[in-house]
């Protein structure tokens, strides 16, 4: 009778666990598609372009700063805002939005600060 009453227990505990991983909540959050690498401070003091696009090396603006990042620089597409950096799981179609203020809407793995995109709409 135990035996039957501890995995009756632990079933229903893997039921619920399964059954809630897959109803994460949507959020909306507002910054800007930028680069992991100036984001990070990989290679910027400020967390913006403002280094890189002094050297003039990069481009002449912000997206085309943070689309040679992720191309030659190993970065990825990220969203800014005034105190986080979130990484995006969708690079396509952050890479659509580079340089823009946007609102991306999806869910939040705050273990990995990974927004699992569902939509970005520009805000410009």
């Amino acid at each position: 009778m135990r035996k039957t009453t501890f995995w009756g227990a632990a079933c229903s505990l893997i039921f619920v666990a399964l059954s809630s991983a897959g109803n994460q909540e949507s959020w909306t959050f507002r910054g800007q598609i930028a680069d992991s690498q100036c984001a990070l401070n990989v290679h910027s003091l400020t967390r913006s372009h403002q280094e890189m696009l002094k050297s003039k090396s990069m481009g002449g603006n912000s997206a085309a700063c943070a689309l040679y990042c992720v191309k030659y620089l190993g970065g990825n597409f990220v969203l800014t805002t005034k105190k986080h950096v979130y990484h995006l799981d969708n690079q396509e179609l952050a890479q659509k939005f580079v340089g823009l203020k946007v609102k991306v809407s999806g869910a939040l793995d705050s273990k990995t600060d990974t927004i699992h995109v569902t939509k970005i709409e520009s805000e410009e």
